[in-house]
């Protein structure tokens, strides 16, 4: 008796993966017409018949969450800036809450990672969680968005379209730790971090660094500006550069409290007294940030609230609510480095 054919067949004789055979006969747009019609014909010849009960229990939810990361380069081989670890475990403890499994994984180079979860019914939504270039990820959320996979991500709000986020509200953060250190008495600021749409996290800080200079009538020199991505050898590079071009300042906002332990590093090696000479101040209060020398001065973000609200926003949007993007408040956390 001749053995029924399967998917695996069809994508064996089409010279695709099993996957895009698995879209083809359903007619997903994300496979190009010429390959959409020559696998179906492969199909039709071959005589193949979906099965019915298994595509009803593949539209069945499956309880799980999935956690794509993107990559970060560490000192360690994690590949996960700390600041996520906290909220890793935060995001696993909700799931638990809600009776939901976790499956954790890092993002896909493909270009269809987008697809992957869907099409393998691995799970019932997508929560997305790590820094990346918004441009070059945009249009995969966007793709996202079409196919109608229930997502939710951290980070900035995206205004241009309908995609739900959660983040910090990372403006309101920029401006008060400006403010704080105008309260300081500092008069001469450097910002280390990147100030272009392509972080938008960071250039709303800057955005609510230089919202606080201006309201206390300081100069906001835009040739102190450096950037620096997410590390701290990035900011130890960026705090040579600021150090070696002459600008005077007395303090430095860093976007990140890993960039800001960089630049601590190269003001030692320069022989500048923190906080007498410079003050540093950072954002994200990552474990670390209470013991380095001195302590740093940060924003909190809160984990925990943010873990708490990916998970409910997401299985909201899964049971067809309406959900919207929320921003999380600041909390400056002042220790040593900027002076009290």
């Amino acid at each position: 008796m001749k053995e029924k054919a399967t998917s695996f067949d069809i994508a064996y004789q089409a010279g695709v993966s099993q996957s895009t055979v698995s879209r083809a006969l359903r007619n997903s747009s994300l496979v190009n017409e010429e390959t959409r019609q020559k696998i179906q014909a492969i199909a039709k010849e071959l005589n193949y018949k979906v099965d019915k009960n298994a595509s009803n229990l593949r539209s069945q939810h499956c309880e799980t969450i999935a956690l794509l990361l993107f990559e970060d380069p560490t000192n360690d081989d994690s590949a996960i800036n700390p600041f996520f670890l906290s909220m890793l475990g935060s995001i696993t403890r909700a799931c638990a809450d809600k009776g939901y499994d976790l499956l954790v994984s890092f993002q896909q180079a493909s270009n269809d990672w987008h697809a992957d979860f869907e099409d393998s019914n691995k799970a019932d939504g997508l929560i997305l969680l790590g820094y990346g270039d918004y441009v070059d990820f945009k249009e995969k959320l966007i793709k996202l968005n079409e196919q109608g996979t229930h997502f939710v991500r951290w980070g900035a709000e995206v205004k241009d379209l309908p995609i739900i986020s959660i983040g910090c509200d990372n403006f309101l953060g920029g401006k008060e730790i400006t403010e704080h250190l105008i309260n300081q008495g500092k008069k001469y600021f450097a910002f280390l971090g990147s100030a272009s749409t392509h972080a938008p996290e960071f250039f709303d800080r800057y955005k609510g660094h230089c919202q606080a200079l201006k309201n206390h009538n300081l100069v906001i020199n835009e040739k102190a500006q450096f950037n620096a991505l997410y590390t701290e050898e990035a900011g130890y590079g960026a705090a040579c550069e600021l150090i070696e071009s002459g600008e005077k300042f007395d303090a430095i906002c860093a976007a990140s409290d890993l960039i800001a332990i960089g630049a601590l590093r190269a003001l030692k090696e320069h022989k500048f007294s923190i906080p007498e000479q410079v003050a540093v101040v950072g954002f994200d209060d990552i474990a670390i940030a209470s013991f380095t020398f001195p302590p740093l001065t940060t924003v909190k973000q809160d984990t925990q609230l943010a873990g708490e609200l990916l998970v409910n926003t997401l299985l909201e949007s899964i049971e067809g609510k309406e959900t919207s993007t929320t921003l999380i408040s600041p909390e400056l956390v002042i220790r040593k480095s900027c002076g009290s």
